[in-house]
């Protein structure tokens, strides 16, 4: 998969827009301090854009030791789908206002369903009014959609996976998406215990991302992997499988398909009976 079937850009989008082509657009505000951003899409959003839950509709909270965000089931994601009007052969662009982790998630999520053409808006809503594009206020309520999810365990989906059990990883490369405070141990603000999976190495999100919150370059993109020992086994974790999808995407631009561990580091350290079997690694 290239970049541009991964990331679109906004001038990309405000011509698909104006020229009146299918689009659907799906708003993912979503944060570690602000998980709703129902509000904030409500003050204003790209035209015609549907808003999207992460925390609601894109993870399911009544799964457990799963980690802080389990993934959805095909079913309630193909009902969720078809109510914010996505459609069999029409391309979805998703967005967001921080660092494309809402995006990021949702284009995971989507497309390890099995919908295809779905694609992160590259910059997010920031790209977006810097490129001319208007925004609207209130909420969108589309004509349903006729969307059919592929696969009904997204665990088992149509992008690669990584489990509890499968980890540490001696072979490979695993990355943790955290800040490298988290990463290190040095602070922990959510999860229980402090620290990383042991033979990570740490990969910030926001590492892939230019200063205006677009993918890096390519080069400097391919610099950054490279700087990590990247090869064509990796896989990609963070606190609970949210930001990870940002790294995830970013790799698969520049032609890395790799694997995202769901629960990430919530689950890994959520059990004490399992800390034998989960040992936790410090520093840098």
């Amino acid at each position: 998969m290239t970049r541009a079937g991964t990331f679109i850009t906004a001038a990309e989008l405000i011509d698909l827009l104006a020229a009146g082509r299918p689009v659907a657009v799906l708003d993912v505000r979503w944060q570690l301090t602000e998980p709703d951003g129902h509000d904030a899409y409500r003050r204003g959003h790209v035209p015609g854009a549907v808003y999207v839950s992460l925390e609601d509709e894109l993870s399911d909270h009544t799964v457990a030791g799963r980690g802080r965000h389990p993934l959805p089931t095909g079913a309630s994601l193909q009902e969720a789908a078809r109510r914010w009007g996505l459609s069999e052969g029409v391309p979805t662009v998703v967005y967001d206002a921080w660092n494309r982790a809402g995006s990021a998630r949702a284009w995971w999520v989507l497309t390890a369903a099995g919908i295809s053409g779905v694609r992160i808006l590259d910059g997010g809503l920031a790209a977006w009014t810097a490129a001319g594009g208007r925004l609207e206020d209130g909420e969108v309520t589309p004509e349903p959609g006729d969307v059919q999810v592929q696969h009904g365990d997204l665990y088992q989906g149509a992008l690669p996976t990584l489990s509890a059990q499968q980890l540490p990883r001696a072979d490979g490369v695993l990355l943790d998406a955290r800040a490298p405070q988290r990463f290190s141990g040095a602070e922990e603000p959510v999860d229980p215990v402090a620290g990383h999976i042991p033979h990570a190495r740490n990969a910030p999100s926001t590492g892939v991302l230019a200063e205006d919150g677009t993918l890096l370059p390519e080069a400097d993109l391919t610099r950054f992997f490279a700087d990590l020992g990247v090869g064509d086994d990796v896989g990609v974790y963070c606190g609970s499988g949210v930001t990870a999808s940002v790294v995830v995407a970013a790799l698969r631009a520049t032609g890395v398909d790799a694997a995202l561990f769901p629960g990430s580091w919530s689950e890994w350290c959520s059990d004490p009976g399992l800390r034998q079997l989960r040992p936790v690694a410090t520093g840098s």
